[in-house]
């Protein structure tokens, strides 16, 4: 339709006549104007064809390879060399062993048990649709797909399985529009040292919070700009007494003592008649950490965990488990381990 006019077709029709044959509406590169794609530029180069399914600045971006040539974006590889770049050889030099050690992860799989080909990792397999990417395929950006219009990210960029959203557009798929203006959005979510949400995500005038660290506690990073961090406050943890602030309660990253107890931990009694430097230094002894990295109060070390009587010592130097550990016998009974002196 020219610009102006009423499209006669439904939105269904429309959109049937924008959809490639794998579902997506525009191949995802663009949007549907009464049946006709409105390809988006994007990075270098730009997208076409009826259905935006070419662009011209792909093959452009396979490091010069030069093992076939360029259609529609697309490489047609040479004979023994396949791939979306034309990247691997049919034929492989390497052991089976060394080719699957290149194609492993951080935590050891392969290829994030898709195909390693020769040392690289094949991610675009026919049921992907090419959304999965990465050097271990470790992307998967079928989770930016919005199944129901076929878009990806529909107002942001899709980037290793995210949508970041364009300003003023919020949601998983960027698909809500805010009630509020960008530079209102942005002046709500200003924390008083200048900063957006604390360096954290703010969609539409609001800080979420949790997104920095999702392997632990969502509620540690709270407040209106999140400007609380109570990790600062597990920063203090006591493995031994299986407590932080073990004398007070964490308020914004800080312990806040009760009556009677101060110290970064809330640890030192303020009865005692020792400075809290002084405890410390009378529990070190020859050790660089107080009671060897165990609880010191007022100048005396508790060996925790106090039903463990084979940890003790002035300064809980004393470790009789080293010697269990060992298959032999407590020191001060008869050793069966030859390695022991």
């Amino acid at each position: 339709s020219q610009v102006g006019e009423v499209c006669r077709l439904s939105q269904e029709s429309s959109l049937r006549r924008c959809r490639t044959p794998d579902g997506k509406i525009c191949s995802g590169r663009g949007k549907c104007d009464c049946g006709i794609c409105m390809c988006e530029a994007t990075g270098p180069g730009k997208f076409y064809g009826p259905r935006c399914e070419c662009h011209d600045w792909v093959c452009a971006t396979h490091n010069g390879q030069i093992r076939g040539y360029c259609d529609c974006g697309m490489c047609e590889c040479d004979e023994g060399w396949f791939g979306e770049a034309c990247q691997f050889q049919e034929e492989c030099s390497l052991s089976s062993k060394k080719s699957r050690e290149l194609c492993k992860n951080q935590q050891g799989v392969v290829c994030s048990n898709r195909t390693c080909q020769c040392g690289s990792c094949v991610c675009d397999q026919n049921d992907d649709k090419g959304l999965v990417t990465g050097r271990v395929c470790e992307c998967d950006d079928g989770e930016c797909l919005d199944e129901d219009t076929g878009e990806v990210c529909g107002h942001g960029q899709c980037y290793c399985g995210n949508c970041y959203c364009a300003a003023g557009w919020h949601g998983d798929k960027c698909e809500f529009q805010c009630d509020i203006n960008p530079w209102e959005s942005k002046r709500k979510c200003t924390s008083p040292d200048g900063k957006i949400c604390s360096n954290r995500t703010c969609v539409c005038g609001e800080c979420t919070c949790h997104d920095v660290d999702p392997s632990g506690d969502w509620g540690d990073i709270h407040g209106d700009t999140c400007e609380c961090d109570e990790r600062n406050c597990h920063a203090t943890y006591d493995r031994y007494t299986d407590d932080f602030c073990s004398h007070g309660q964490c308020n914004c990253g800080r312990c806040d003592c009760k009556d009677g107890w101060t110290g970064k931990k809330c640890e030192h009694p303020l009865s005692c008649s020792l400075s809290l430097d002084s405890s410390l230094k009378k529990c070190r002894g020859t050790s660089k950490l107080p009671c060897n990295g165990r609880q010191c109060v007022c100048g005396q070390c508790i060996c925790h965990p106090p039903e463990e009587s084979r940890i003790h010592g002035k300064n809980c130097e004393c470790d009789d488990r080293q010697c269990e550990d060992m298959k032999g016998e407590v020191c001060g009974g008869e050793s069966t381990n030859t390695n022991v002196h």
